[in-house]
C-alpha cells in the first residue's frame, strides 16, 4: 500500500524505489544548478573582470553588461533553490532555465570562434549544450513527478 504525502512535499506521489531515486536525483540536480547559478552571479557582480578573463573571454570587456547578466543568473538560481521547497514551481522553473541555457548555447555556437583563447569558445558551447540536456532531463523528471502528484491528489483519476 502506497503512503500518500501532502502535494507540497518534495517526494509527494513518489512511492516506488525508482521514483524515490528519481526524486533524489531531481532534488540534487535542482540544488546543484541553483548553487551554480548563484555562484556565477556573485562572481559576475563582484568581480566582473575576473569572470571575463576566466569564464567569458568574449571581447570586448564590459563590466556593466556582465553585472546585468549576473542579475539574470541570480534570479534563476534563487528560483531554482526556492523550487526545492515549492515543488509546484519546479517544472516551470526548470523549463525556463533549460530554455535560457539552450538560447545561451546557440549564442555561444554563433560566436564559437570569437573567444580568446580559441578553445574556450568550443568548451563553453559544449558545456552549455550538455547542461541544457541535463536541465531537460531534470524538467522531464519534475513534470512526471508533478503529473503523478496531480493524479494522486485527484484520487488517482486521469
Amino acid at each position: 500500500m502506497a503512503t500518500e504525502l501532502a502535494p507540497d512535499q518534495p517526494t509527494a506521489g513518489l512511492t516506488s524505489a525508482p521514483a524515490r531515486s528519481s526524486a533524489a536525483a531531481l532534488e540534487a540536480g535542482v540544488a546543484a544548478f541553483g548553487v551554480i547559478q548563484l555562484a556565477l552571479a556573485v562572481m559576475m557582480a563582484l568581480a566582473p573582470h575576473t569572470f571575463y578573463r576566466a569564464i567569458g573571454p568574449f571581447p570586448p570587456y564590459n563590466a556593466h553588461y556582465i553585472r546585468d547578466v549576473a542579475s539574470f543568473e541570480a534570479a534563476l538560481g534563487i528560483a531554482l533553490l526556492m523550487s526545492l521547497r515549492r515543488v509546484s514551481w519546479r517544472a516551470p522553473v526548470l523549463a525556463v532555465t533549460a530554455l535560457q541555457y539552450g538560447l545561451h548555447s546557440v549564442n555561444h555556437l554563433i560566436d564559437i570562434g570569437s573567444a580568446h583563447p580559441a578553445w574556450a569558445g568550443y568548451f563553453d558551447f559544449f558545456s552549455l549544450a550538455l547542461a541544457t540536456l541535463a536541465l531537460i532531463w531534470l524538467y522531464r523528471l519534475a513534470a512526471a513527478a508533478a503529473s503523478e502528484r496531480d493524479s494522486t491528489h485527484e484520487g488517482g483519476s486521469a
